[in-house]
């Protein structure tokens, strides 16, 4: 699980406040994981994570001390923007990266709680579909749900998945698992405290693209 392992989420303050630096570097690490999906039908979601990280690294590198946290961000975005926002600059980039973030949770979670089709055991098709339609379907249309579909069908079996988050060694499934939920940890902890934080700010909106 070298490629989970490697880049660990910082674990967050009492407070969870989240800092923008840590954040962006702990985020700029994750692209590479929908490589591990092997198939090409997942670069959109690849590109839309690496676009919004650039997205809000722009904002944050304009004025490193104003923008310290994730929420003076959104909340300087909101007082500048007025009616506008939050459907501008990082606050709608971050709103789309938390979503990309929680598929990933939802995904290696399922896999971490042995979720499987019984059916198909050595297949990940249960866990994606169940993360896909947790944290992304609902703002699709139909056109990117089909996309979806088509990426669903193109999805590794388990073994190469797992091969593929360590860098190709051969390694034990339960050792995977074990470095999954220890990543899990903080990684989890972080994506929940953007939630929270969008529902604090009112700053969650529902169209679909």
């Amino acid at each position: 699980m070298a490629l989970l392992l490697e880049n660990q989420f910082k674990a967050l303050p009492a407070d969870n406040v989240l800092d923008t630096k840590l954040f962006l570097e702990s985020v700029s690490h994750l692209p590479p994981f929908f490589d591990c999906l092997g198939s090409k039908v997942f670069a959109p979601i690849k590109s839309d994570i690496s676009g919004n990280i650039t997205k809000i690294k722009g904002v944050y590198d304009k004025d490193p001390a104003k923008y310290a946290t994730l929420q003076q961000i959104l909340e300087a975005e909101r007082d500048a923007h007025g009616a506008e926002w939050p459907k501008v600059g990082a606050t709608l980039a971050l709103m789309w990266l938390k979503r990309g973030l929680r598929f990933i949770q939802i995904l290696l979670q399922s896999l971490a709680d042995g979720e499987k089709d019984e059916n198909n055991p050595n297949l990940i098709r249960v866990n994606i579909t169940k993360a896909y339609e947790q944290a992304l379907k609902k703002y699709h249309g139909w056109i990117v749900q089909k996309i979806f579909k088509a990426a669903l069908l193109a999805a590794p079996y388990r073994s190469d998945f797992l091969k593929a988050l360590s860098k190709g060694e051969e390694v034990n499934e339960e050792d995977c698992l074990a470095n999954v939920r220890q990543f899990l940890v903080n990684y989890t902890a972080t994506v929940d405290a953007i939630y929270v934080m969008y529902m604090d700010l009112n700053a969650e909106l529902d169209y679909t693209v």
